[in-house]
């Protein structure tokens, strides 16, 4: 019986690695002729004709909640002004900080407290006040200034509130956005017959860059070591699983930092959960639900083009920190939306998108420690065959090396962002070492909020350690 417990777990854990491995290249293929169809539809041209005929661009709101962000805040609202997109506004929404952020605004963007007659069309906590800006400058910028609520959801309701457009972009005052990013997103929308309610575009770190005036003039890989490898993991997230997933229309969530959403359909939803530890997860998953139970057609749509610079954990003890807030909510979802598994009723939802997420995310971590354990105990009874062992340990590093290799390779396909291929050359070398020396600390960390979950800890907004950006040597200093 002991034999044959072993042997079977052996054959689980060489099947559930081939598995992942063909449902990755699945990905990899189907992502790649979707990127080559983004490249065909949404040109320069398209994006032109919207600046041109203004009254084609829908309007966008830009909302951006801030939590003690006095270091990151001015120039990153800079950047969002910056936007080239003829109808949007940016609305900062002050959560309570307990620094300088809103003195900060005010002071910087020349705003007052003005008169607002606002609705509560999804629930959050008090309002206290409104800000605009009498400056021409910064005739677009709102900034709301509001009791905290404790999660970043709560805030967004905030914003959802105020914003004045039928789509709205949910993103974090430590994003910086490429000048193009409202038209990249928005021409799916207007491109497809079926209801688009999220667009998602590609992520990628700011640590490294250089940013002017909350512009960035210069894009370059992370320095640092922790950033690098998020760099290489963002990248295959999104060029590689989003982009396969959204040839489905079974794109899994659109990211928190940075995504488009139907307004409307968001409130029907009832807005973003304030006690989700996921919230950008979770609001996908119910928008979909939605319209299965109204049996209305929508589509959710990845685009592959950067969009969005974000500024990732410098150091292990803030990557701890996001992590483990990622593993948190995700058991939540599960334990919350556990009727969508295997589900008929929402159809892509509860027969794919479900089953995926909880096979090979939620107990990918789990698998991962119990086969690591299972292997140091057969290497301690002298069960291993070692040439069968480092032939099959060598296939599924090359794997890993093949994939993030071909998205380094998409991803210069979309567009150079590096001037040079020896920074690409960084990517390639540290996604060789990301299997040993980055990957772990994602299992542990991961366990770790599974762990906090269970145990009920509180959760509120994070303290994320920001480094802020400074002027490039030879910028001018306005």
């Amino acid at each position: 019986m002991h034999d044959i417990f072993f042997s079977f777990y052996g054959y689980a854990i060489f099947f559930y690695a081939t598995s992942i491995t063909c449902i990755y290249l699945t990905l990899a293929i189907l992502g790649y002729f979707n990127i080559l169809r983004n490249r065909i539809r949404y040109t320069k041209r398209e994006e032109k004709m919207l600046t041109e005929y203004p009254e084609t661009a829908p309007g966008i709101s830009v909302v951006a909640p801030a939590y003690n962000e006095e270091v990151i805040v001015i120039d990153s609202v800079k950047s969002l002004l910056s936007l080239d997109y003829p109808n949007f506004e940016v609305i900062v929404v002050n959560d309570g900080s307990t620094d300088d952020t809103l003195e900060l605004l005010v002071d910087n963007f020349d705003m007052v407290e003005v008169p607002y007659a606002y609705i509560n069309k999804v629930s959050c906590q008090p309002m206290k006040r409104v800000f605009r800006s009498f400056n021409p400058k910064y005739e677009r910028l709102i900034v709301v200034d509001k009791e905290n609520g404790g999660t970043k959801a709560d805030a967004m309701n905030a914003g959802v509130n105020v914003a004045k457009y039928d789509y709205f972009i949910n993103t974090d005052v430590d994003c910086f956005l490429a000048s193009d990013t409202l038209a990249k997103v928005i021409l799916p929308v207007l491109d497809s017959d079926v209801p688009v309610i999220a667009v998602g575009a590609t992520m990628r770190m700011a640590n490294g860059c250089d940013i002017e005036q909350g512009v960035i003039t210069r894009v370059k890989p992370p320095k640092q070591i922790i950033p690098t490898f998020q760099e290489t993991e963002y990248l295959r997230s999104y060029l590689v699983a989003k982009m396969g997933w959204s040839a489905l229309n079974a794109v899994p969530n659109v990211s928190g930092g940075f995504g488009l959403f139907e307004r409307q359909t968001v409130i029907n939803c009832g807005g973003f959960d304030p006690y989700s530890h996921a919230e950008d997860m979770d609001m996908t998953l119910r928008m979909i639900a939605y319209k299965h139970e109204h049996h209305q057609p929508y589509r959710i749509v990845q685009t592959p083009f950067s969009c969005c610079w974000t500024e990732g954990p410098p150091n292990l003890k803030v990557l701890a920190r996001q992590r483990t807030r990622w593993g948190r909510g995700l058991l939540q979802i599960f334990v919350n939306h556990r009727k969508f598994l295997f589900n008929r009723k929402y159809g892509r939802m509860g027969l794919i998108i479900m089953p995926y997420a909880f096979f090979f995310e939620l107990l990918a971590p789990i698998i991962e420690i119990s086969g690591f354990l299972f292997l140091l105990f057969q290497v301690y009874t002298q069960q291993i065959n070692p040439a069968t062992f480092w032939l099959m340990l060598l296939y599924v590093y090359l794997i890993g090396i093949s994939i993030s290799t071909l998205t380094i390779m998409f991803d210069i396909s979309i567009k150079r962002q590096y001037k040079s291929f020896s920074e690409y050359l960084k990517l390639i070398l540290f996604s060789s070492f990301e299997a040993f020396l980055y990957h772990p600390f994602i299992v542990i960390f991961s366990l770790r909020g599974y762990w906090q979950f269970m145990t009920k800890k509180n959760f509120k907004w994070g303290t994320m350690t920001r480094q802020g950006f400074q002027p490039t040597a030879n910028s001018e200093v306005a």
